[in-house]
Parts: C-alpha cells; structure tokens; sequence
C-alpha cells in the first residue's frame, strides 16, 4: 500500500465527507494505493455515524472509536498502529490542512528518502494574539531546546516512513513533539515543507490557551526525557551523590570542630543550634532520596511493558 493518512477528530461531522472526497480525489488522480483511517476520539455529534457510512462507500476507509475523549496523542498512536501505507500522512480533520499536498508529501519521503518532513503553515488564518503569537514563541522554544529547525512543530499536516510512525510511542500530550521523538530514536533525515493552511470553515477549534502551557511544560519533561529517559540514574544518582557527599562532608567538619573546641576548652554552642547541622542533614536526606530516585526509575524502565493508555469501543475494515 502507498499511502496511510490517518485523522484524529473530535466532533467535525460536518466537514468528514468533504475531506473524504478531497483525499480520495487526489489518490485516485494520482494512481495512489491507500487507506484513510478516521480516529474518533470519543465526539458526541454525529462523527461515528459519517465514518460509518463513509466505510460503506469505499472500502478503503478505516475507522477506530474511542470509548470517551482521550486527546490527540492517543487517537495518533491508535492510527499509527493500524496504518500499513509506506508512507504515513497525517492531517486534522477540520479542513484547515490541504490534501493537495499529499503527491509531494509523498514524493519527498518515497524518492527522497526523507524519514519525516513536518508541514509549515507560514501563512496562517488564526487570530494573531491568541494562535500566532504564542505559536512563534512555543516554536522558537522548542527549537532551542530539540536542536530541529523547524519552524511549525505543532503542524497537524505531516509526512512518515512506515517505519518511523511504527518505531515512536506517542503518549500524553507529544504528539507536538513527534519529530524530537523521531530523532530520539535515530531518524535524522527529518525535513519541512511550507504547506498550505485554510480558514476552519465548519465548528470551532478544540484547543484554547491552555494548549501552550502544557506545550511548555511538555517541552521540558521531553528535553529531559530525550536526555535521561532511559538512564535515570545518570541524572538521579549524580545529584544525589553530590548532595549525600557535601551533606556528609559537611556533618563531618562540624563534628570535628566541636571536639577540636571541647578538647582545647574553647566555647561552642550545640550541634543542633549550628544552622549548618540541618543543611547537611538536608543534603543527605535529600542527597539519598534522589539516587534512590534514580534507583527505582531504572526498576520501572526495565520491568514496564508496552501499555496502552486508551480504550477502543470499536473498528471498522481494520
């Protein structure tokens, strides 16, 4: 099979069979082998129902329903999952990413050998205070942090080898971050495109403000995660060892001044009412709890298994 374009959505009934048409369209102009897999992540219109009469007209349309709303990052992974296109597309199904740029999409990763190329919408029809200045700012944060010179990480409008797609977990809220993820696990080959970005033309955006923080705060625990993800201890047992050590280090010299001054006879006041006695005994506390810390994290990563964090309620031609 050529092509995979998988859809997560959330209540966009209407504009379903107009996105259908579109892409089967363009794969049947283009002589495409493919299969579009819709993602229903628990919408309480009349989403399912589209899919289902979608599935009965054309046999290469998939579907997947989610028990109740589990967000995008999910719907992604059920996608990816059941995709057997050589190349992965994926888009929103609002109408805001075009399937018109699905021939070069795929061009640029079945002839060019790209591992991933990541849509730009460089003209983009959001409200400017609300999308775009925010966009820019989590963008240029996110490029600092990954190292990728992308310009548009949030893009819905992507492009995947199978084998990448099939290699990335997405989970909790990273599905932002699937390029940095990508590249975590060895896909260097990972390119941009400027594409082609729509006004919404039916229903309202699912995402408010809030989007960016969790953006933000995902960052971090990705950048973190990219770096000791798979060797807690590193970053755990480092600090708790340099905690424990200037805790020790530090009880230590206080002891051995206050029997230095006992035994010349010189004033001292009690241990316990030296303010340095109770950082050290912090340091070590704390010093002791960030190496165990790294200690059971190591445990977890060896001993966890691939769990799913979504509940499917049904398919349709998987």
């Amino acid at each position: 099979m050529d092509i995979s374009v998988v859809i997560p959505l959330l209540n966009e009934d209407e504009s379903l069979q107009e996105l259908h048409d579109w892409i089967a369209k363009v794969m049947q102009s283009n002589h495409y082998l493919y299969e579009i897999i819709f993602i229903d992540d628990g919408s309480t219109d009349r989403s399912w129902n589209v899919i289902e009469k979608l599935s009965q007209e054309n046999n290469s349309v998939k579907g997947i329903r989610f028990q109740k709303n589990y967000g995008k990052s999910q719907a992604l992974d059920a996608g990816f999952e059941l995709a057997k296109g050589d190349v992965v597309i994926t888009m929103d199904a609002d109408l805001q990413d075009n399937p018109d740029e699905i021939p070069e999409l795929y061009d640029l990763i079945f002839k060019e050998d790209f591992d991933l190329i990541s849509g730009w919408k460089k003209k983009r029809y959001d409200n400017v205070i609300t999308k775009n200045i925010p966009s820019k700012l989590f963008n240029a944060a996110a490029r600092k942090t990954s190292g990728l010179k992308l310009h548009d990480f949030n893009c819905g409008l992507k492009a995947y080898k199978n084998l990448v797609i099939k290699t990335v977990k997405v989970s909790g809220e990273m599905h932002r971050y699937i390029p940095v993820l990508a590249k975590n696990e060895g896909f260097t080959k990972i390119g941009e495109k400027v594409v082609q970005h729509q006004a919404r033309k039916y229903g309202v955006t699912k995402f408010g403000m809030e989007r960016f923080v969790n953006g933000f705060l995902d960052l971090i625990t990705i950048s973190f995660l990219s770096k000791f993800g798979k060797r807690p201890m590193h970053f755990f047992g480092l600090w708790g060892t340099f905690m424990f050590l200037f805790g020790t280090t530090s009880a230590f010299y206080i002891g051995v001044v206050k029997l230095y001054k006992l035994y010349n006879g010189s004033s001292t006041i009690l241990v316990t009412n030296n303010p340095w006695f109770f950082i050290a005994l912090t340091a070590m506390v704390l010093g002791t709890l960030l190496f165990l810390s790294g200690f059971i994290g190591e445990l977890i990563i060896k001993s966890k298994g691939n769990i799913k964090h979504y509940t499917i309620k049904g398919k349709l031609n998987s």
